[in-house]
This record gives structure tokens, sequence and C-alpha cells, in this order.
């Protein structure tokens, strides 16, 4: 995880990125990876508050076919859940994650051309109902950074510009938000897209990941509602936004 300041701080770069983070990135990204990223902060528009009740609404993996003997057990909504959610918070219940990779673990999804279209789904749980949660995407070339500011995708420009990568931020039933990505339209200078998970406001209200629960992703073919891949976080941090 990073951090990512407001929009007031203007643009976010390398060398501000370190400065943020000397404190925050133990056990994250290194200053190598950090330095690679060329990223912009996410700009949401002044009605969006998380405590007005708006929007209720973390891969990228290299290309060998994928095992059809997976048979990793699902995983079912923890049962600490039977206890009522704090008052102003949504209650969603984690979806059955059938094919489980652990942090830090790498796995093909298919050859060139076997699949055609992907989806990222996430979910998770807060027990803060200011934790404000967006899902946005950054599509890197090969030199680690976005060609421009339009191949940063999030709730305020949720579509890149070659349509590859579309965000909805209404997610579905058990999903807060959902990017679908059409690996048939990728332009050819796009070389990995970066999913990015962070806390709206966390500096002005004092928010940190120790406020969320229950975050996962799923890695789904949509062409046969059939889950890929899927991972639960299982690390919460005070210190990270």
């Amino acid at each position: 995880m990073i951090d990512i300041p407001m929009r007031s701080s203007g643009c976010l770069d390398s060398s501000n990125i370190l400065s943020i983070n000397q404190a925050r990135t133990r056990g994250a990204l290194s200053r190598q990876d950090l330095s690679s990223i060329n990223l912009m902060p996410p700009r949401r528009s002044p009605d969006a508050h998380p405590a007005s009740g708006g929007r209720q609404p973390y891969m990228s993996q290299p290309a060998a076919p994928v095992s059809a003997a997976n048979t990793s057990p699902p995983v079912m909504p923890h049962t600490s859940e039977v206890t009522p959610p704090p008052p102003g918070t949504t209650y969603r219940q984690v979806p059955a994650l059938r094919n489980l990779i652990q942090k830090g673990q790498k796995v093909n999804i298919g050859i060139a051309g076997q699949l055609q279209k992907v989806r990222i789904a996430m979910g998770w749980n807060t027990t803060n109902p200011q934790c404000d949660i967006d899902l946005s995407a950054y599509l890197l070339d090969s030199s680690g950074k976005v060609p421009a500011d339009d191949w940063f995708v999030f709730y305020g420009q949720p579509g890149s510009p070659d349509n590859s990568v579309i965000l909805n931020v209404n997610g579905s039933a058990c999903d807060r938000e959902i990017a679908d990505i059409d690996l048939t339209r990728i332009n050819p200078s796009i070389k990995k897209i970066v999913f990015v998970l962070t806390i709206n406001e966390a500096f002005t209200y004092n928010l940190n990941f120790s406020m969320v629960k229950d975050a996962y992703i799923r890695l789904l073919d949509p062409s046969a509602d059939r889950e890929i891949y899927s991972f639960m976080l299982t690390d919460y941090y005070a210190n990270v936004t």
C-alpha cells in the first residue's frame, strides 16, 4: 500500500512519495518500486464526503494456461460478523473465494489470446463509517509510469483512453467496486496495470486500514462467470491509508 495525498497536495511523484512514506512503507513497496511509478492523486467531487452517505461502493499478473485442478477450499465469511456492524456502516458478506493465492505469490492467468476479458472485483467492510474506500487503476508503460494523466482510471475518470479498463464504482450485489479489462483493447504501449485501494481524506479524518476488514480481490472470467484466482487480505496496518 502507498499513501496518496489529497488534491491540494499537488501531483504525486517519486520524490514526494518517498517523503510521505518514509515511516509508512516498511514491508510494503521499496524505494526502487516507488521511484518507477508516476502517480497522480485522486480527485473527488465536493459532494462525495464519506459522512454524507455517498457511494457505497488491490494486482497485475503475468500471462501458461490456468490449471483447472486448483482445489483450494472456499473461504466463507468471517464468523465474527455475527455481531452488528457499527452504526452508519454497511456490512456485506464475503463471497466464497475458491482459488485462493497467498501474499507475494505470482500466478499465470493464461496464454496470450486465451482470455479476452477479465474482471477485477473487490470488497471490504469497515469499522468506521467515515472510511470511504476507492478503487483506482494505473496503466503503466515500459518505463513503469503512466503515459499521461488520462491513463489513471478512478471514480472521476472511469475509463482509460483505449477503453480497455472500465471502472464500475457501484460494484455488484456482493462486490463493492469492479474494474472490467478488455485485453484485446489494451494499447500496445501499456505493459502493466496496477490496482490500488485508497481511503478518501484519510489524513483529514485520521483514517487508516486498521479500520478495514474482510478485504478481498477476485479475478474473474466474466464470459463464464468463473473465478480465476482470489486473495483475502490478512494484514491491516494503522500506518497505511
